[in-house]
């Protein structure tokens, strides 16, 4: 293998980052009064306040509009195209530079797989449909939601209850969604019911995906779920009360969503694991400059053994997952069977962060327990990390699967 990556891939980080610190820190920066509290952030009902929302949009479509936005979508849907490789590059670069809770820079500048841009899923619409919704979703004015997940259905997904019964052309959904991201603000949600009950009951598929707008009759988002600190946030109970889609708005063939819904949570789990080893980079060079300064007993506490272990054990985690990673994003961009490696990399990245940012904040002390330096709020972010798109328990349930089926390779 070889892992230098290609001379246009760094030129494009390099314009990404160029992107970021002239025009979308200034635009934090002009807007500090507003972001430096989340009680400014988030109305009464949780919901993120018009102004923060309209700042959003103004980097999604800024970043559209420069080329950014749409890296890594399907040619096919409009987008560049670039593999697994540039993806981890450039999200271990962004979350690396700018660290955690970059309200206008995390998943706006370059879209998650599910909440925004030209999700993968998007493949599985008719094409003529696509191009009735899909301009406004490739420049960034428009948004999507995933809803899979229910009340009682999370890692295990045929614990679903949302039903999609047919009438003539059209598609009545039923049911309730919850943990949705970007639920409240979505212009389209990529909805999952059930269609066949017997093939669903066997676990044999009975599955189907739609595409929904949410003005819709009959959607709605009732509440907002804070997460871990928050006073608001992006995560939604979405309620579907006799949604009618005509079924040209169908994501693939009829019974067979669960293929399609995975299409999207497999992209999310790369991304997320180049997420993690930038966020785990960012801390601990945060960590090793406090460590030269902060003196104690008369000498910089990087001195003392105990401070260098932190620092040490922190770097094999980094070093390890960043390898992983690597590894994993060229075997699929060679179009090697990745199911297995997929998981290993989601549940080590999403674990090594949560090891990393607790050293970090043990070598600052006392700091690392004020938000003063962001490693509080990324500590948080971390352990909330290990449970979308499958917890580590289900990766290792999947791993394990795998190797059970004759997958024994390494």
């Amino acid at each position: 293998m070889d892992l230098t990556y290609p001379e246009e891939l760094v030129a494009i980080g390099d314009s990404l980052v160029r992107f970021i610190d002239r025009e979308v820190v200034s635009l934090e920066q002009s807007n500090a009064e507003l972001l430096k509290s989340e009680r400014n952030v988030y109305d009464a009902t949780g919901r993120y306040v018009p102004k923060v929302l309209e700042l959003r949009r103004q980097v999604r479509m800024r970043s559209a509009e420069l080329g950014f936005y749409n890296l890594f979508g399907e040619p096919a849907l409009g987008g560049e195209g670039l593999g697994a490789v540039a993806a981890i590059y450039l999200q271990e670069l962004l979350n690396h530079r700018y660290g955690p809770e970059r309200l206008l820079i995390q998943t706006v500048v370059l879209p998650s797989p599910f909440t925004n841009g030209l999700t993968p899923v998007l493949t599985h619409l008719a094409t003529e449909v696509f191009e009735r919704f899909g301009h406004d979703i490739r420049n960034g004015s428009k948004t999507l939601c995933f809803a899979l997940s229910e009340p009682d259905a999370g890692s295990d997904v045929f614990s679903l209850k949302t039903r999609a019964v047919r009438e003539g052309d059209e598609w009545i959904i039923n049911g309730s969604k919850q943990w949705i991201t970007n639920s409240p603000y979505a212009d389209f949600a990529l909805v999952f019911a059930i269609t066949h009950d017997e093939l669903f009951r066997n676990r044999q598929g009975g599955v189907t995906g739609f595409f929904v707008p949410t003005d819709t009759p009959g959607f709605s988002v009732p509440g907002i779920i804070p997460v871990m600190g928050h006073l608001g946030g992006e995560t939604g109970i979405v309620a579907l009360d006799g949604v009618r889609v005509p079924d040209e708005y169908r994501l693939g063939a009829v019974d067979s969503g669960l293929q399609v819904a995975l299409h999207g949570v497999n992209t999310g789990r790369l991304s997320m694991a180049g997420t993690c080893v930038g966020l785990a980079r960012w801390a601990l060079d945060q960590a090793v400059e406090y460590a030269k300064v902060r003196k104690t007993f008369g000498k910089p506490i990087g001195e003392h053994q105990a401070v260098q272990f932190l620092l040490a054990n922190s770097a094999i985690d980094i070093y390890a997952v960043k390898s992983m990673t690597q590894n994993l994003a060229w075997r699929i961009d060679q179009g090697q069977p990745s199911i297995k490696e997929l998981s290993m990399v989601k549940a080590a990245a999403t674990e090594m962060l949560g090891r990393v940012m607790d050293r970090c904040m043990e070598v600052h002390g006392g700091m690392g327990l004020t938000n003063e330096l962001r490693l509080e709020a990324g500590f948080r972010y971390a352990r909330l990390l290990r449970i979308p798109d499958g917890t580590a328990e289900i990766q290792r349930r999947s791993i394990a699967q795998q190797m059970l089926r004759g997958d024994t390779s390494l």
